[in-house]
């Protein structure tokens, strides 16, 4: 990759240049700057000054994107540099140093040209990061490729860092690196930044190369499907809630920065249903309405970080909800199978009790009590004859009162 670069670096043009209002320099007044070069990977623009510089300012332009103009800093070898680090050089740019010196405005401006043929470049370029610790990068063939191009991918992961060309390849069918596999991306860190440049050769023609902005690393992730879904009845609602689990993620980011999708559809061939966003919780749950509960819905889930487009797998489909329900929120075919297995039962134990005689041995006679309680009764009668009294009884008397006389 060395050689693209110190071929750009011979194709780049170095040229004072005068702005509006700008005062010219005397002849013996020169430009103070020296050895204006730039860094395309590192995106640096670095130089030196042969005298006192009272005030600059550094200037990038690029097609398709705004002006960006940032301050100068100073290094520990007495030389200055302005880093663009989201600039874009592969479309070409042209960078600009303004100053002044004794009194006098200066100005240099370098010209980085698109080189190559156009059209040549790969497209499509996209990275994520899944399963905690690996990442794939892919991209397609150039529409105006030569038939021998071959494209080589370069990565590091910071400014200071020297590239490392992909390990792993994936190829197309005609043996063209179309994709890289990263096996294992290190300790994680929420400042980590992913910076790739990608270019490409042929025996035909030059090829163009392709450059990003620095990719931030926990934007790019493909989380896993929600973990742990549940749907449970919730009796004293008559309602279904769904809950579930933040997926396992490589960086400790907030559950607020979850976005998910629900995708709650009735099986009875109804119109598609609009998907349900959420934004995360700590604990995640959602209610459906009461008149799903009453009809059978699948439900499944997906979740993506808030500020990117790469979705989750969907989650396993779950079934929630009785096609049809009676007797308050008691499914009719819950209470069809509870009385016909208690009809079936009481059957079955009337049939085995008449076969085996199961009623006397289960609740037996009580020995004689209508002998004892009818001996008792007559035991006690008394017989009645007209022409004699009961045995116990005294005949009537007769009372005479006797009186004295004087």
């Amino acid at each position: 990759m060395a050689a693209l670069w110190a071929s750009a670096w011979l194709l780049m043009l170095v040229r004072p240049a005068l702005g509006e209002g700008q005062q010219p320099l005397a002849a013996d007044n020169a430009s103070p700057v020296l050895n204006l070069k730039l860094d395309p990977r590192k995106k640096l623009l670095t130089w030196r000054y042969s005298r006192e510089v009272t005030q600059h300012s550094c200037r990038i332009v690029t097609p398709l994107a705004p002006a960006t103009s940032t301050s100068p800093r100073g290094t520990a070898d007495l030389a200055y540099r302005c880093a663009f680090p989201n600039a874009l050089l592969h479309r070409g740019a042209t960078l600009t140093l303004r100053g002044s010196s004794r009194g006098g405005d200066f100005e240099e401006e370098l010209v980085f040209p698109s080189t190559g043929k156009e059209g040549s470049r790969a497209t499509g370029f996209s990275c994520f990061i899944y399963d905690v610790r690996f990442m794939n990068c892919s991209w397609t063939r150039g529409p105006a490729a030569p038939a021998d191009v071959q494209y080589h991918l370069y990565s590091w992961f910071s400014r200071d860092e020297d590239e490392t060309e992909c390990a792993q390849y994936m190829v197309d069918s005609a043996g063209v690196h179309v994709g890289c596999h990263f096996e294992d991306l290190g300790e994680a860190k929420t400042t980590d930044n992913y910076f790739f440049l990608l270019n490409g050769t042929s025996n035909a023609v030059a090829v163009q190369f392709l450059d990003f902005a620095p990719l931030v690393a926990f934007k790019i992730e493909k989380y896993n499907p929600p973990a742990n879904v549940t749907v449970h009845y919730n009796a004293s609602s008559h309602s279904h809630v769904i809950r579930w689990l933040n997926p396992h993620r490589r960086y400790d980011l907030a559950s607020s920065t979850f976005r998910y999708e629900l995708d709650i559809q009735r099986t009875s061939g109804s119109p598609n249903r609009d998907p349900v966003f959420l934004d995360g919780k700590d604990e995640n749950e959602y209610w459906p309405p009461s008149s799903d509960s009453r009809t059978e819905n699948t439900v499944r889930l997906r979740v993506k970080y808030q500020r990117n487009e790469i979705w989750s797998e969907w989650s396993r489909t779950l079934r929630f909800g009785i096609p049809e329900e009676g007797y308050g929120s008691i499914p009719v075919t819950l209470v069809v199978l509870v009385v016909g297995a208690a009809t079936l039962s009481t059957v079955v134990l009337m049939f085995l009790c008449k076969r085996y005689s199961l009623w006397r041995r289960l609740f037996p006679p009580i020995p004689r009590v209508k002998g004892e309680v009818t001996s008792d009764f007559a035991s006690n009668q008394v017989t009645w004859v007209e022409s004699q009294p009961p045995p116990d009884s005294q005949e009537p008397e007769d009372v005479l009162a006797v009186e004295e006389t004087p």
